[in-house]
């Protein structure tokens, strides 16, 4: 009996020490863990969309490497930090945005890019996936919530600036994951069903508007490649055609490792990239995305927690808007990869190659885990 208390004793004491420890650390366990889970898998699957070109898989991994140290440092620094700093970052932003515009680097007819003298060159728009967020978290915190209607308009137009900006960049995919993580946050503000409504009624009228003064030649196609990708099965819709051939050719337990012919004989095209997803499908089948899609869903789980769990509104709005914006990364990639939405050029979330959006998600894991390990206790 004694030695069954000193064994409880000794092993509350290890659970403390360990507790101790993350939190000095500033980390979350669970998220950390399924984000090295992710990411693990994500190199595996890359090697194959890669052609088995392990340089690829080196440069990402040590991409990801960076992109951790990037958590870590978002995660030391205190959410009033972030809230105390929002309106300057978001007015650099702008300024970056609009020098995209004016001297930036183009590349593949688009011009995103900013290359100042001793820097390497960079996309101010991925910085504003953090930064509006924050902004209006901060606009609409100062204030009684839920918001009163001036309120509400003044925080959409903070999010419609920058989102105006980049979509003359032009950057469908960034402009659309910038505005959603900006109206989530107006969102979660507790607005009502009535301004929902009249949001998507207006929505709905401005989109013939769009179509014929705001969207350019290839959006048009894409959206027309989505209704009917047989129109041209050898041009606009070849990528939409061999995706979903992929996906349906795994079946339900795939083909194995390496062994996809829509990646490996070249059909599929940006196979380690932005079409990443169907690699997987193909070589591991319904198993493998159902294994994908519940590490994801683990994920998001444990992000709402941390919203939840938040001791103030803006770490609330904040934390909730950037949970949704990685829910809006995998269900476009996916959906544009499946044929059922648009392709816009989102990433799969830390497993298509690519280092900017990376950094960028793992920074905003970082601001999580910083809402959560800097919660301070309440006394009454």
């Amino acid at each position: 009996m004694a030695g069954s208390k000193l064994w409880s004793s000794q092993s509350s004491s290890d659970l403390g020490r360990n507790r101790s420890v993350w939190s000095a650390l500033h980390l979350d366990p669970v998220l950390l863990g399924l984000l090295l889970l992710l990411v693990g898998g994500g190199l595996f699957v890359l090697y194959s969309g890669a052609d088995r070109n392990i340089d690829v898989v080196k440069a990402q991994g040590i991409r990801l490497g960076v992109a951790f140290v990037v958590m870590f440092v978002f995660a030391q620094l205190d959410p009033a930090v972030f809230r105390r700093w929002a309106p300057w970052l978001y007015g650099l932003g702008l300024i970056g945005l609009v020098a995209v515009l004016l001297v930036g680097v183009g590349a593949k007819g688009a011009q995103r890019w900013l290359a100042l003298p001793g820097l390497p060159r960079f996309q101010p728009s991925e910085f504003m996936k953090l930064v509006v967020p924050m902004m209006a978290a901060w606009y609409l915190s100062r204030y009684y919530l839920p918001p009163t209607f001036p309120k509400v308009m003044t925080g959409l137009v903070i999010v419609l600036l920058p989102m105006f900006l980049i979509i003359q960049q032009p950057d469908l995919g960034t402009s659309l994951l910038v505005g959603m993580a900006g109206i989530f946050v107006v969102f979660f503000a507790g607005i009502s069903w009535k301004l929902i409504a009249a949001f998507l009624a207006m929505v709905s009228v401005s989109a013939p508007l769009m179509w014929f003064f705001v969207m350019r030649e290839y959006q048009k196609q894409r959206v027309l490649t989505l209704l009917d990708p047989q129109s041209d099965p050898l041009g606009a819709g070849w990528n939409i055609i061999q995706s979903k051939t992929a996906i349906g050719s795994g079946g339900m337990e795939g083909k194995g490792w390496l062994q996809g012919t829509q990646s490996h004989l070249e059909f599929l095209p940006e196979s380690h990239t932005d079409f990443i997803v169907a690699v997987l499908a193909e070589e591991f089948g319904f198993v493998g995305m159902l294994l994908l899609l519940t590490l994801y869903f683990l994920i998001i789980l444990r992000c709402l927690y941390i919203s939840v769990t938040a001791q103030d509104s803006f770490s609330r709005l904040v934390a909730g808007a950037l949970t949704m914006t990685f829910f809006i990364y995998i269900f476009v990639n996916i959906g544009m990869v499946s044929g059922l939405l648009p392709v816009v050029g989102v990433p799969l979330p830390l497993i298509s190659y690519g280092g900017t959006s990376s950094v960028t998600l793992m920074a905003a894991f970082g601001v999580l885990m910083s809402i959560h390990t800097h919660r301070r206790m309440i006394t009454a």
